[in-house]
């Protein structure tokens, strides 16, 4: 399970506001965010099983973020890692939507993705037909459609909403949205894969579980002017914090290019 809370277009000064959370496996290995020594001009975590990443921003101003599809659906040998369709963006000239239209949805398990820039955000499902532009508005996204009823992405989106009209967002009032430790109801829960003990633990915001839970939560801010702020802190799997990695940069392109 994962769980972003994203605003476009919505705050004056800040026309792109997203908080993710990674809730991974606690043995999967995992580099904490950094400039990629292989894609210098490319900063995120790192997934060291798969090389890929669920996060990550480049300094031409273009961001990405994966996350998983929870369905019955098995991952087959063939499919490639979700990870690529982050660092395909990134690595591209094409605007979000033109990018999105060129990925070949079959080769991967479920997934759901965002990519975008400053100006122009999209979305993009292979468990849904077409893509979405991403207008001005509030967004949740876990491990179903983006927006799907699930508590933990209605509340997120409700708190991020409240941020934003008090005019509170910032660093840390949004990493204290996504350390939401509250389940979600237990007519969410569902069992047909898991325990019950382990199903509702799920359903809260920041997961902890011994095994499983929140790596990290990950917060990014783009203002009018073309400077991002990247901030990753990380977490054990009792819920502590262990890290904190802080970044900074102005975009040398704002804008999108078509080759």
């Amino acid at each position: 399970m994962c769980l972003i809370a994203l605003s476009v277009g919505q705050h004056p000064d800040y026309p792109l506001i997203l908080a993710a959370n990674r809730d991974e496996f606690h043995a999967r290995p995992t580099k904490e965010a950094h400039w990629w020594p292989d894609k210098p001009d490319v900063v995120g975590g790192r997934d060291l099983q798969a090389g890929g990443t669920w996060l990550a921003v480049h300094r031409n101003g273009r961001f990405a973020t994966v996350t998983n599809y929870r369905d019955a659906m098995a991952s087959k040998p063939g499919h490639r890692s979700r990870g690529h369709l982050v660092t395909g963006f990134l690595d591209g000239t094409l605007s979000p939507e033109d990018y999105l239209a060129t990925i070949e949805e079959d080769r991967y398990a479920g997934f759901n993705l965002i990519v975008g820039t400053r100006d122009e955000v999209a979305y993009l499902s292979n468990r849904e037909d077409g893509t979405r532009k991403l207008q001005t508005g509030t967004y949740g996204l876990s491990n179903a459609l983006l927006d799907g009823p699930w508590h933990k992405v209605e509340s997120s989106k409700e708190k991020l909403q409240e941020l934003l009209e008090r005019n509170t967002a910032n660093e840390s009032s949004l990493m204290r949205l996504m350390n939401d430790r509250t389940k979600g109801p237990v007519s969410e829960v569902k069992t047909d894969q898991l325990k019950f003990d382990k199903a509702h633990a799920i359903t809260a915001p920041f997961i902890v579980m011994p095994d499983y839970g929140t790596r990290c939560t990950t917060v990014v801010m783009v203002d009018t002017g073309g400077n991002w702020r990247f901030t990753e802190r990380r977490f054990d799997p009792a819920g502590h914090t262990t890290g904190e990695s802080k970044f900074s940069f102005s975009a040398s392109v704002t804008r999108n290019a078509t080759p």
